[in-house]
């Protein structure tokens, strides 16, 4: 018989996102043979009745309607089994997610999708809901979320401890050892303030259990909130072995649904020693000694974090940066506060210069830069991040993985294989962990069946350096590069009360917007606790909000929070006293 498409609504023209049998499968009355996806829902076409695929009418990505022939089922013998339940005993008709059916052993799972070219893989035990690769932000956030949903879900994690990069050797270590640093340097400059506390003791010891004691509780409440759950936690590395199984150790998991969320790692500069002396961020962050003197390869976000830290503890910092400015692609009015603090503190700061050469002595790490060469105790390479994607063999399930190890996903966080999806640093957008966190979100409730998509307009981005740089929606760099028109409107912070009763008046608040709707489009803060205020910013491009909307919201007074409602006051108008307070 030949079985078409049945009524599927007001809908036609819908493509075919994935074929889930081949020419030669038997299949039972209501298996699934293909999946069709709208931009509202995902829709299953299920076998009228029992027969073999004797020949497939369609392929993926052929758009189809109701009445389009898409199989040719030939007839097979009345004890043909009945179709297993799908998982979680849902109602077949009831799902609307593009999910594998559920078999019992020892039928093997539905095929990958055409265009993946991969072989259905057998495997022995029962299969779940879902599988997520990695225990970072991204990774737990989706196993949690998902499990809330009511999915079974296994959570693969590499290392001893569940939270990733950035629990462990990331955010929350950088952050607590940033704290101390700025209790250092508060410290330091309170002397200003008629209020001299003298020469800081610094126990190395001390420093390290308070790290890693706030890295402890919070992997901790992980453990707990997963054992909540019910979600099962599988240490080891993943490997899969078909495009719906993969394999930890001797333990070989079968899924219907997986999210791959597993991060990335440190690049590194080819060609220099192998010395232990030379290190990456996260040995940076095991705080083993303070070096007299410190190189920082790579003056982006984490390299200037690191410095900040090493600085305040006593090392003579040095920074060396390829580009043309510290933290390329932010904005210089931005950066330039931060630039000018810490060329007087720095050792120096060497823009559009690259490390020739390192040459490891006892005597120290002879580094060739500006044509010279410099003795260092210590250097840190911080030249950014590169994604797992290739460290997986996805390609075992079909999944396309770029040259850069990225893996591509569309508007639902689905790679090309659409039962498997991508989350974090290994897809595309910016390596951050709150990007990740939502990205998780989004994808356990695709996985759902939840008709849901990834719409982030502005995505906020914090250095915290000293002063923070934070950013939200495009930059002005960005919008100018873009052909998007725009309006700025500055507030300097040496106008803020706030500022100057901190001593602090080194900052500014900027937001652009859309000249003819007035749309704030983002913005950028330089100034301490940047990366608590620009949140306003992210906030009222989300909401599409217009500068006079920021112009009239009742900020308190003396915040710095004022900062934000008082630069929206110039771009709205309300401000005469500003000069240069509009530009094109």
């Amino acid at each position: 018989m030949i079985v078409e498409v049945p009524d599927i609504g007001d809908f036609s023209d819908v493509p075919i996102v994935e074929l889930l049998v081949a020419v030669g499968d038997t299949v039972a009355v209501e298996d699934p043979l293909v999946v069709l996806e709208s931009d509202k829902a995902s829709f299953e076409v299920p076998a009228p009745e029992a027969g073999t695929v004797a020949e497939l009418l369609v392929e993926v990505g052929a758009l189809v309607s109701q009445g389009t022939p898409i199989a040719r089922l030939e007839a097979v013998e009345a004890e043909t089994p009945a179709p297993a339940a799908p998982d979680g005993g849902a109602d077949a008709a009831d799902r609307t997610e593009a999910a594998a059916p559920a078999n019992p052993a020892p039928v093997p799972p539905p095929e990958a999708p055409a265009e993946a070219q991969v072989p259905a893989t057998e495997v022995s035990g029962e299969r779940v809901d879902l599988v997520v690769v990695g225990a970072g932000p991204g990774g737990y956030a989706a196993a949690f979320r998902a499990a809330d949903l009511g999915l079974d879900v296994v959570l693969v994690e590499r290392h001893s401890r569940l939270g990733g990069v950035c629990l462990n050797v990331g955010c929350i270590p950088s952050k607590a050892l940033l704290h101390v640093a700025k209790v250092i340097t508060d410290a330091e400059a309170s002397a200003d303030t008629g209020i001299s506390f003298g020469a800081p003791e610094i126990d190395l010891h001390g420093v390290r259990a308070f790290k890693d004691g706030a890295v402890e509780k919070l992997t901790g409440g992980l453990v707990g909130l997963a054992k909540g759950r019910q979600v099962r936690v599988v240490q080891g590395e993943a490997r899969f072995t078909g495009p719906n199984a993969l394999r930890v150790g001797e333990e070989e998991l079968a899924f219907a649904h997986c999210i791959v969320a597993a991060g990335s790692e440190p690049i590194k500069l080819p060609g220099l020693p192998d010395d232990p002396r030379i290190t990456d961020s996260t040995g940076a962050l095991e705080l083993v000694d303070v070096p007299e003197r410190l190189l920082v390869v790579g003056g982006g976000i984490i390299g200037l974090e690191m410095a900040t830290v090493y600085d305040a503890l006593g090392s003579e910092v040095t920074v060396v940066e390829l580009a043309d400015q510290l933290i390329p692609g932010c904005d210089p009015d931005l950066v330039k506060p931060l630039h000018q603090r810490i060329a007087k503190r720095y050792a120096a700061i060497h823009l559009g210069t690259r490390v020739e050469g390192i040459e490891a002595r006892d005597d120290g790490l002879h580094a060739a830069f500006a044509g010279e060469t410099h003795v260092f105790d210590r250097v840190l390479v911080a030249v950014g991040r590169a994604p797992n994607g290739a460290k997986l063999e996805l390609q075992a399930a079909g999944v396309h993985v770029d040259e850069a190890g990225f893996v591509p996903v569309d508007e639902q966080l689905r790679t090309n294989v659409p039962h498997i999806l991508a989350i974090g640093d290994v897809c595309r957008g910016p390596m951050l962990a709150h990007k990740a966190s939502h990205e998780g979100h989004v994808a356990a409730e695709v996985v759902a069946g939840h008709d849901v998509t990834w719409d982030v307009v502005a995505m906020p981005s914090v250095a915290y350096t000293d002063p923070e740089i934070a950013w939200a929606g495009p930059t002005e760099g960005e919008a100018k590069a873009a052909g998007t028109p725009h309006e700025k409107a500055v507030f300097p912070w040496a106008a803020s009360g706030r500022a100057l009763c901190t001593d602090r008046p080194d900052g500014l608040t900027k937001v652009l917007f859309d000249p003819e709707t007035r749309r704030v489009l983002g913005g950028g803060i330089v100034g301490t606790a940047a990366g608590e205020l620009i949140a306003e910013l992210a906030f009222a491009v989300e909401m599409g909000a217009d500068v006079e909307d920021l112009a009239l919201t009742v900020h308190p007074h003396p915040t710095l929070s004022e900062t934000v409602g008082l630069a929206a006051e110039a771009g709205a108008g309300t401000i005469t006293d500003l000069p240069q307070r509009r530009v094109r």
